[in-house]
């Protein structure tokens, strides 16, 4: 093969991978706080998760999957059980200072968890975002009443890729770890047991 060629090839595989990526779009963990004087007096009993059925899987081997539910860590088998043992185990971290008497069920439902393909992991370089919605509503655990109504909770956050995310497996870390801390983080933040971490980012991805 000629030297122009290949880098004719060469050029449209990476426009190909732009494409696929798409341009930069803004993202953001964002929530409104519960007030403190409210959830100074919770402490919880339960954390409930739904992940709808009518949400689209995708197992596509391609950098974007058009899916609501993108997720490869764990093995091939029921991806809303498996994203919703990862959000259950999250929301149950960033709520655990939660030291009142009233108990309180915190009742999630996940809207679209996008996490990376190993291909876009492998193929990106400072590309890639995990994309995680959900829902959250804290009721009283004997009674049944409201405290806090449905509330959209956006935990976005940017996805490793390419030598820094093989740098970063090689030290122990996994993409469910990063998204656990994040959303863990979140939920911390909403209920004013953590920092503040609401913020937007620019980057490539979904």
């Amino acid at each position: 093969m000629s030297l122009s060629r290949r880098a004719a090839l060469l050029g449209f595989s990476s426009l190909l991978l732009s494409a696929c990526v798409g341009p930069g779009s803004s993202f953001r963990t964002e929530y409104t706080p519960v007030p403190p004087v409210l959830a100074s007096s919770w402490r919880l009993a339960e954390v409930q998760v739904t992940v709808p059925r009518s949400l689209k899987v995708s197992e596509a081997k391609t950098y974007l999957p058009a899916a609501d539910i993108v997720w490869r860590e764990d093995p091939m088998g029921d991806r809303y059980d498996q994203v919703g043992k990862i959000i259950q185990d999250a929301v149950l971290r960033g709520a655990r200072g939660l030291s009142g008497s009233r108990p309180v069920i915190i009742a999630v439902t996940v809207t679209r968890f996008h996490a990376l393909t190993f291909e876009a992991e492998q193929r990106f370089e400072n590309a890639g975002v995990h994309n995680i919605k959900f829902t959250a509503q804290v009721v009283d655990a004997r009674t049944g009443e409201v405290l806090v109504p449905p509330t959209a909770i956006r935990a976005e956050l940017p996805a490793p890729s390419g030598k820094t995310m093989r740098e970063a497996r090689r030290k122990g870390q996994s993409q469910k770890s990063m998204i656990t801390a994040h959303v863990a983080k979140t939920v911390a933040g909403w209920l004013g047991l953590g920092p503040d971490v609401r913020g937007s980012f620019s980057r490539q991805g979904n």
